[in-house]
């Protein structure tokens, strides 16, 4: 049951790619995001593909905050040496959403198994602004944006303004 304390809040949506090697017309991740954004008539006012560094993800994500508040960076955040984003972004929130990252591998759990438990997923709350943290895999996009994300972004920036 959705709860009737829900603002009416414009959302306005920044994607960001974490990557050393995509470009805007190799972005499917990114693509699907904007796309499922778009067709919840979500208003994308900001993209970027950003290379695993932590000064040029928060750089990208203070130009982001300018003009979003929701916004969501795709990419960085497995165990590889060069994985950054969550040491870039997770220092930066005030509020981190748990319940997030705990609900995206739970999801996962259904469609990759154990390997779900090697996702880093989380959010958390900045400045009014809800910011995201998933991985950069299709699937893992699609499953965060149209499962977690989308139906509860309203939600979420409801509580961020109290």
């Amino acid at each position: 049951m959705k709860s009737n304390h829900i603002q009416k809040i414009e959302i306005r949506a920044a994607v960001i790619t974490i990557s050393s090697t995509r470009k805007p017309e190799n972005d499917l991740s990114g693509l699907t995001i904007r796309s499922m954004l778009n067709a919840a008539g979500i208003m994308m006012n900001h993209y970027a593909i950003v290379p695993d560094r932590i000064d040029m993800i928060r750089d990208e994500l203070f130009r982001a905050m300018k003009v979003s508040n929701c916004i969501i960076f795709n990419g960085g955040t497995g165990l590889t040496h060069d994985d950054c984003t969550i040491e870039a972004i997770a220092p930066l929130f005030e509020k981190e959403i748990e319940g997030f990252g705990e609900m995206f591998r739970l999801k996962s759990l259904a469609e990759i198994g154990t390997s779900s438990m090697l996702s880093r997923a989380t959010a958390g709350i900045s400045h009014g602004r809800a910011i995201f943290c998933i991985p950069g895999s299709t699937p893992a996009v699609t499953l965060a944006t149209k499962e977690l994300i989308i139906p509860e972004i309203a939600h979420i920036l409801s509580h961020s303004k109290r």
